[in-house]
């Protein structure tokens, strides 16, 4: 960890505003435990507060929070409750309104055609799987002969070249000449 540069990312959970510092975005995201792409959609991005900064930088790739608009410092386990804002006063009581006569309830609808669907699709799927293990393995083997073959030719390349060696040696030993 030493030797990377840590930035400082901040993001809102529920009632906390959190920091971590990390050496990327994917190391912030892992850090606060999500797979959705926080800074994407703007949820999520580098702080340059300075007391957010430092209490991050002690605590490389762990989230710090504190309440939700205070100004408390970020820790572990923050020690304030975020603050609630009052409940708006309940209006007076007006005239009951007519009920609306109730809409028919709609029939489930019919999954039947999906499931097949899904299933077919699982199907295609799992054959494609097996297909392509079919593959590699006949890549393998086709690449273990053909290594073979490049052995065994090299091999009686070597013989053949010398007995022709050999025999145009003998060949001029006997008075021949090329």
């Amino acid at each position: 960890m030493a030797g990377r540069k840590l930035k400082v990312f901040k993001a809102q959970f529920g009632f906390y505003d959190t920091v971590v510092a990390a050496p990327s975005q994917a190391a912030a995201l892992r850090a606060w435990g999500t797979h959705q792409n926080l800074f994407a959609s703007g949820e999520a991005k580098i702080t340059t507060d300075e007391a957010a900064v430092a209490a991050a930088i002690a605590h490389p790739e762990t989230p710090l929070r504190r309440a939700v608009g205070s100004s408390d410092p970020f820790a572990l386990e923050p020690s304030s409750l975020p603050k609630v804002p009052e409940t708006p006063k309940k209006p007076t009581a007006k005239p009951a309104a007519k009920p609306k006569p109730a809409e028919p309830k709609k029939p489930p609808a019919d999954r039947s055609k999906l499931d097949a669907a899904e299933a077919a699709l699982k199907t295609l799927d799992e054959r494609r799987k097996r297909e392509e293990a079919d593959f590699r393995r006949e890549h393998e083997e086709l690449e273990q002969r053909e290594a073979g073959a490049q052995r065994a030719y090299v091999d009686a390349r070597k013989a053949a070249t010398a007995k022709v060696v050999k025999a145009r040696t003998d060949y001029r030993a006997a008075g021949g000449d090329e």
